[in-house]
This record gives C-alpha cells, sequence and structure tokens, in this order.
C-alpha cells in the first residue's frame, strides 16, 4: 500500500483524477474494456468534474457504484445522481453506466440481479473509494445488518447493508469484490480522516471495513 501525501485538497484532486485516468489507459491498452467502480458522498465530485473532459475512450469503459443507497436517481441522495450529473458529462457521457436502483424492489430483492448484471464487469479494473471517520467504506458499515455477511470471504459479488443510523436501506459490492480489483485509489481529506485510517490499521475488519479492501492501493490523503 502506498500514502501519497498532497500539498492541499486541489493538488490531491488533480492528482487522483491523473492517477485514475492512467489506470484506466493502461487497461484499456490490453483489454476490451475498463470497468470503473466509483462511490457518492461528497469527496469525489470534484475528481469527477475534473476527469469528464479528459480524453480518453470512454466508450470502452463501464462505470458502476461501489455502493448505493436504496432511493429512485432523482432523489436527492442517490448515488446514481451524482455519477450522471458530474462524471457523465462531457467526454465521459460517452462511458456505459451500470444502475443498481431497481423500482419496486427492495435491496435485498435486487441484490442478485445486480450481482448477475456485474457479473462480466469483475475483477473491477479500477476503484475508487472514500472512507467515513467510523472507518466504513462503500456500504460496509461496521456493526450494520449485512455488513458481517458482506465481509466475509464466500460473499456474494453485490449485497443488501442497513445501517441503523441511516435513513435507507443500502446496496454495496462485497469486500472480497471490491479487495480483488486491479488497481485501488482511496481518497481521504483531514487530520481526523487521516487519524482513523490509522487506526483503521490496528483493527479487525469488522471494526474497520476499510482495512478489508485497500490492500496493494494507493491513499490520496490533503488536510
Amino acid at each position: 500500500m502506498m500514502f501519497n501525501e498532497n500539498a492541499d485538497r486541489d493538488m490531491a484532486i488533480m492528482n487522483v483524477a491523473h492517477a485514475i485516468t492512467s489506470d484506466l489507459r493502461k487497461c484499456l491498452l490490453q483489454h476490451e474494456f475498463a470497468s470503473f467502480a466509483v462511490p457518492g458522498g461528497t469527496t469525489p465530485g470534484p475528481i469527477f468534474d475534473a476527469m469528464s473532459s479528459v480524453e480518453i475512450d470512454w466508450d470502452r469503459v463501464h462505470v458502476m457504484l461501489t455502493d448505493e443507497r436504496w432511493v429512485p436517481e432523482d432523489h436527492a441522495r442517490s448515488n446514481a445522481g451524482l455519477v450522471k450529473s458530474r462524471l457523465l458529462t462531457g467526454n465521459a457521457a460517452a462511458a456505459k453506466f451500470i444502475s443498481f436502483y431497481r423500482d419496486g424492489m427492495s435491496a435485498e430483492e435486487a441484490a442478485p440481479l445486480v450481482a448477475s448484471d456485474l457479473a462480466g464487469e469483475v475483477p473491477i479494473s479500477v476503484l475508487l473509494l472514500g472512507m467515513g471517520a467510523d472507518m466504513h467504506t462503500a456500504s460496509l458499515f461496521p456493526g450494520a445488518t449485512g455488513t458481517e455477511a458482506a465481509m466475509s470471504r464466500d460473499a456474494p459479488l453485490v449485497c443488501a447493508v442497513t445501517p441503523a443510523d441511516q435513513p435507507e436501506a443500502r446496496i454495496t459490492l462485497s469486500a472480497p469484490a471490491l479487495d480483488g480489483a486491479m488497481d485501488k485509489h482511496l481518497v481521504i481529506f483531514g487530520d481526523d480522516k487521516r487519524a482513523a485510517f490509522e487506526r483503521a490499521q490496528t483493527l479487525s475488519p469488522a471494526e474497520a471495513p476499510i482495512s478489508a479492501v485497500i490492500s496493494g492501493g494507493t491513499v490520496h490523503w490533503a488536510a
């Protein structure tokens, strides 16, 4: 695992966007397509903005989420809505987007269908992750209903998770699916997140899910 310190957040955003673009280009030189898994939340938006105008073969890039809040895509809390408005614009509008949400179904009911749709996309070519102060990543929340199953070695590709302190159920890529990505990037900002990440290295995956999925990856940090 590599830990990259950046002078400030703007520099981190530029460096992460460049690193991911380079990984996608490298993959496309060797494969017919590249799968690119991305999170929601506040951190990735500026990275998406920086990447959307980059000139690569976006029509050969398959974009998916690392996890999704179980709300329609036009809902304010939808991760898909963020990706469509910030990443899949400009040149990147040519990319294929694989949606997770299934109208009229629960997260538990939809998980096997989403897993079937993603079967040809793994191992993930390039993975972008964020991390909460509680050391969760994607929707692998410590102690949440469904997290233990999603963290197991034989977990299915996609799992439903219900965090007690969140307003909706989630659907998430499992820990084995995330950790199996070919190129992994974790972006964290602030001293509190750095301290949380360092603490995660001393805890079990059940207590700190991020520790189960970042082996061999690159951590990008700025204050």
